[in-house]
């Protein structure tokens, strides 16, 4: 029975075979698209998913006087891990990580420069899941001067030598030796803690540390005994607080709370500090990719219903047959779903064609291994074939029901009504397809706007052939002898340096104000600079002056900007923005203000300009050197700057990125998303043409008799080809209606979750409207034509 209903499906396949092309294709294209974000989102749902349930990570929000708004960071203090687990009996252990980049070490003649390792505790191995391929997990760090090496690090050090128990060397101001007590396995690319090594904490403890109350400079997790109720737990953290840090208000001005381990990759996408995330991605996003998948994947459905049911008049003759020779309705419907599982087979082999062609261009575009998914989860292909099959009885339930539902009585009389009802689902459906389609146009010229908007707006400063040189440890105590080397040649046309890197997390700093009144405490941004910051950066200062070179001056001079005169100025109303030139303001009371400095955007455009201030400290160790090379000899100039660096540090590697290159990075995100939208909102028109073009063909090839009879009485081609466009574009403005509004509340809200956005021009709805028109009018005018022309004697022949 099944061979015979597998060759009547097969049969059928191949005698309509621009139909089944048309189904398969479409069924493929979707099933792919659908499949591609699949493998997106399961790989963003996998990040640390095999690490504990009961880890969580111990995050702070700050709100400090004089701050425009609270921020978020996954920063905590020293002293915190014990006292916790003393105070709280549901916290079973913890652990505290200090990350370092750059790391130096040395074995023997072998140097290597680790990009980025860990000081940890010794209850590291007991929380987390980093198996220890050598050594014990339980005494690895116990002891001082103990290292854990990756797989990788080991090799590039020790070759194939044995590492374990060997002394390698950290050479920073003092010498450091560690021993090497464990090899641990590199870690998954889906875990948000990326290290190359481990070292033991107690190698830097000093028990005065155990006091350091407001110093955040690392991250804590906690192991919570099971059934531990966090939300509760997190109700005692004020009155922790308080205890602990009991000298004065500042407790009041944190907020602790905690983060499954699980959920930190997608879901600190909000915070101001959280140096450790690896890839992070906003969760948000990716269900808009989800939702979008299963948009196209629908459409591809609605098509395959579409085309099944408007053939229906086709099979008539072949169901009454069957039932009347005693076929029940389930074996029919049995037989139409089978056709259509076999259909969704077919389109499932050439949907994996285009995922494999597929996965290596999303890989590159999103910076991930997406075939790591079927890796680690090796029930994922039963699953897609398992949903295909899923999806092929779902969209054959309709179709197989309605075919057997005809009375043979009826359909073997050749009797009209046969399919009666259909075409006002039929037609419900086009609109469904191109109410999507259109929602997806207008979504994909907003997104693309917003990130043009974002990547062409002027931050306020000039990062135009501007190179960052990343500094370590070691070669930022060398920063002002290499940046006078670099001015020795008009090749480079300024050199500057900062602690940090504007368009990444910038710290916050607790300062005082002395105006007229009595001194005001308040926090704000942070950024250490060099004399020549403003300069190379071509921020104006539009009141005072720029930063003096005089080492009299050095860690006294503050510049601040706009947002944080206007701040200062809350307190004296009759005063305007010069009178804060000369101020007493800094860390103590020998610091004052010398200048004010245009707004600039030292973040991404997805926040405000927030206050911040500038100080000089020309001695500092500054880790961002800042390169302004002549745009015109680019190459010559990087090559120079090469060979300085090299002349200045002989054996360390030259890491540099164009401050372009960076703010890109900063936007990558939103790039990523305007370019997934993008493509699906294409697949989602190429399958609605798809569709469009069965039922346009199928309409005309019902109607070729009466397209022949119109021609005989002198109908004209252009009168034939609005007959038969016009259901189709009624359909289509019927779409539009729907999908316009829906698209500007939609658009409305995203733009929401941007600072600086743009308007919601209403040019886009026309064009995406009128796009809309066109693409669906060209699919059925090409089609109508060509029925317009064909010779009416061969419609009109006597069969």
């Amino acid at each position: 029975m099944f061979r015979n209903y597998f060759k009547i499906a097969w049969r059928n396949l191949w005698k309509n075979k621009v139909y089944s092309v048309i189904n398969i294709l479409g069924l493929a294209i979707g099933m792919a698209a659908c499949m591609v974000i699949l493998l997106f989102v399961f790989y963003e749902k996998s990040f640390d998913s095999f690490q504990p349930r009961n880890l969580y990570r111990l995050n702070e929000v700050q709100k400090f006087p004089g701050m425009v708004a609270s921020q978020k960071v996954a920063l905590s203090m020293f002293p915190m891990g014990p006292t916790l687990q003393q105070d709280f009996p549901e916290i079973r252990n913890f652990c505290r990580i200090r990350w370092s980049n750059k790391y130096e070490l040395t074995y023997g003649e072998k140097r290597l420069f680790l990009p980025q390792v860990f000081r940890v505790d010794t209850s590291f191995f007991r929380m987390f899941n980093f198996p220890l391929l050598e050594g014990d997990p339980a005494t690895a760090l116990l002891e001082p001067h103990s290292a854990v090496l990756t797989q990788t690090t080991a090799r590039n050090l020790f070759g194939n030598s044995d590492p374990m128990g060997k002394t390698i060397v950290h050479e920073y101001g003092d010498t450091t030796l560690y021993k090497v007590k464990g090899i641990v396995s590199d870690p998954p690319q889906n875990s948000h803690l990326q290290f190359d090594a481990l070292f033991s904490f107690n190698t830097f403890f000093s028990p005065d540390m155990m006091q350091n109350w407001g110093g955040n400079w690392l991250h804590t997790f906690l192991e919570l005994s099971p059934h531990t109720d966090p939300a509760a737990l997190e109700a005692k953290f004020p009155a922790y607080l308080k205890k602990h840090m009991a000298d004065g208000d500042g407790w009041k001005y944190y907020e602790l709370f905690l983060l499954p381990i699980r959920e930190v990759h997608a879901g600190t996408t909000d915070f101001a500090i959280d140096r450790l995330n690896y890839m992070p991605f906003d969760k948000r996003y990716t269900r808009i990719f989800l939702a979008i998948a299963l948009i196209v994947l629908l459409i591809a459905c609605i098509n395959f219903m579409n085309l099944s049911t408007a053939r229906s008049a086709e099979r008539a003759r072949e169901v009454g047959i069957r039932k009347s020779i005693g076929a029940l309705r389930f074996q029919l419907a049995l037989q139409f779903l089978g056709e259509t599982v076999l259909l969704c087979l077919l389109a499932l082999v050439i949907a994996l064609g285009i995922v494999a062609i597929a996965v290596p261009y999303v890989d590159s575009l999103s910076r991930r291994d997406l075939w790591l998914v079927f890796l680690q989860h090796s029930w994922i292909i039963g699953f897609i074939f398992g949903a295909s099959i899923l999806l092929g009885i779902l969209s054959g339930l309709y179709p197989a029901a309605y075919l057997s539902s005809f009375q043979p009585v009826k359909v073997l009389k050749g009797l009209p009504q046969v399919g009666k009802d259909k075409g006002l689902l039929r037609n419900f459906l086009v609109v469904g397809q191109f109410t999507s389609a259109i929602f997806l146009i207008v979504a994909t010229i907003f997104v693309y706007r917003q990130l043009t908007y974002m990547q062409d707006k002027d931050p306020g400063f000039d990062r135009d052939q501007l190179v960052n040189i990343h500094l370590d440890n070691v070669t930022s105590h060398d920063f002002a002898p290499f940046k006078n080397a670099l001015l020795g040649n008009s090749l480079v046309t300024g050199v500057t340096g900062a602690q940090d890197q504007m368009g990444s997390s910038l710290d916050q700093s607790g300062v005082n104000f002395k105006g007229d009144g009595p001194i005001r405490n308040l926090a704000t941004t942070r950024l250490v600079v060099d004399p020549d910051y403003l300069r190379v950066y071509k921020i104006p200062v539009i009141y005072g002056a720029n930063f003096s070179h005089e080492k009299s001056a050095a860690g006294k001079e503050y510049i601040i900007n706009e947002e944080l005169a206007r701040e200062l100025l809350k307190d004296e109303p009759k005063r305007s923005m010069p009178w804060l030139i000369g101020r007493t303001f800094g860390f103590d009371t020998t610091g004052y203000i010398v200048g004010i400095a245009k707004n600039f955007n030292f973040n991404s455009l997805h926040n405000k300009i927030e206050t911040m201030f500038m100080l000089n400290v020309p001695d500092a160790d500054f880790y961002n050197m800042f390169v302004r090379i002549d745009g015109r000899r680019a190459r010559p100039a990087l090559a120079y700057v090469e060979a300085t660096w090299n002349r200045v540090f002989p054996g360390h590697p030259l890491e540099y990125q164009f401050v372009d290159d960076h703010f890109r990075d900063v936007y990558r995100a939103d790039e990523q998303v305007t370019t997934v939208v993008t493509v699906l909102a294409i697949l989602a028109i190429l399958i609605s043409c798809l569709g469009l073009f069965g039922l346009a063909s199928y309409s005309a090839e019902k109607r070729i008799k009466e397209i022949g009879i119109r021609k005989v009485m002198g109908a004209s081609v252009r009168s034939i080809v609005t007959l038969l466009s016009r259901q189709f574009m009624a359909l289509v403005l019927c779409a539009n209606l729907f999908a316009l509004p829906l698209a500007g509340w939609a658009i409305y809200e995203w733009l929401g979750g941007y600072a600086y956005r743009i308007d919601l021009s209403w040019w886009v709805f026309a064009l995406a409207a009128v796009l809309a028109f066109a693409i669906a009018l060209v699919t059925v005018v090409v089609l109508a034509y060509r029925a317009a022309i064909a010779n009416p004697i061969r419609s009109l022949r006597v069969e």
